[in-house]
């Protein structure tokens, strides 16, 4: 067997190959969706990707015989990472083989010492709005949309290559009934002790101008104490709001607000469109758009992507609020199932929230970390 040679990505003949090679390596796997190729190139570009400001990354390649067996990239996050001294690997795929892993880890490993590093940790991206956490349970199910999917055998080759689990996320799913929880009869209390109220706006675009910056300041504020998170910076906010304001439905985005019209409280979701980006195979042209314009409006599965509060309004029911809105409207849409984004397991305030749910498991993953 040849051995194994890394690429430094460094021209777009070889971002090409480093977005298309998920694709060859899952082609025959029914539960993996692939990323949107716009956000991948879109990633890796300092014009384009505000977290350049506190960032830096390069993408590398496996090969063997000419063909490309496997990609990471290596990145290093100023703001959260330097009290570590440590570099993330993200993007990992690669064949079921420890010579490409080794290879591509040690690319990462060698570019970390040069930055002054002593800590490997990973998955993660360049914040936590990109996708993280390497799957080691839930396989049989269809990955979400804004989530890793990789094969069993990624955990185990990790874990011979000398990396340890750091955190992990679990994934929940719920079934969205036709009755109310009995929670939501306390609602009227919370907005009548505390003056909050769930905003009703007209249009996301009416939501967003309003309240959209103060709305992602809030998730700054209410995210802080998590594992690894950077805040997002005024420039990557305004990026976030003109992406996603317009595929956002007001149906789906609760925002809680106090006397003086100030978010206290926020919970988005959105159709699932994992089945609308597997059809389009991660391309918007020339029919993808039309697939992922379907999933937005006729649908039965929500993703729930967010949920904050603000830390001093923490304990003073927000959420059920929030949750009492969304579910009447989950009712009035047809929707029969919401699938949580990840959650750290340890984020027990988190965990606790969705209990008169009755969430069952649906996906478990993991960040592990390794001394160089």
């Amino acid at each position: 067997m040849s051995s194994v040679s890394i690429v430094k990505v460094d021209s777009r003949r070889l971002m090409r190959q480093f977005i298309d090679f998920p694709e060859h390596l899952y082609r025959d796997c029914p539960n993996w969706v692939p990323a949107l190729r716009g956000d991948e190139y879109a990633a890796f570009n300092p014009r384009k990707n505000g977290a350049y400001e506190f960032c830096e990354a390069d993408c590398f390649l496996a090969y063997r015989d000419s063909k490309v067996v496997g990609r990471v990239a290596a990145i290093v996050n100023h703001k959260a990472d330097d009290r570590e001294h440590a570099v993330r690997f993200g993007w990992l795929d690669f064949i079921e083989d420890a010579e490409v892993l080794q290879a591509l880890l040690g690319a990462v490993e060698q570019w970390g010492r040069q930055r002054g590093a002593q800590l490997v940790k990973g998955p993660w991206g360049f914040t936590d709005m990109d996708k993280e956490g390497l799957l080691v349970e839930g396989y049989e199910h269809l990955s979400p949309f804004t989530c890793l999917y990789n094969y069993p055998y990624y955990d185990t080759l990790l874990q011979q290559q000398g990396y340890t689990k750091d955190v992990d996320w679990t994934q929940r799913a719920m079934t969205v009934s036709h009755e109310l929880p009995p929670m939501f009869q306390f609602a009227h209390l919370v907005e009548e002790r505390f003056g909050i109220h769930v905003v009703r706006p007209r249009s996301m675009r009416e939501l967003g101008k309003r309240y959209g910056m103060e709305i992602f300041h809030m998730y700054n504020d209410a995210f802080a104490p998590l594992e690894a998170f950077s805040p997002l910076t005024d420039k990557q906010i305004k990026d976030y709001l003109s992406t996603y304001i317009p595929i956002l439905d007001k149906d789906f985005v609760a925002l809680a607000v106090d006397g003086d019209d100030r978010p206290v409280g926020f919970l988005i979701c959105v159709p699932s469109l994992s089945q609308a980006i597997r059809r389009a195979h991660g391309r918007l042209f020339p029919t993808g758009l039309a697939h992922i314009m379907q999933a937005l409006k006729h649908n039965d599965t929500l993703e729930a992507l967010l949920i904050g509060v603000k830390p001093e309004m923490q304990g003073c029911g927000i959420p059920v609020l929030l949750f009492k809105y969304l579910h009447e409207n989950c009712i009035a849409r047809g929707i029969e199932r919401i699938i949580f984004n990840p959650q750290l397991e340890e984020n027990h305030k988190v965990q606790n929230l969705f209990g008169d749910y009755h969430p069952e498991p649906y996906m478990r993953r993991r960040a592990y970390r390794k001394e160089i």
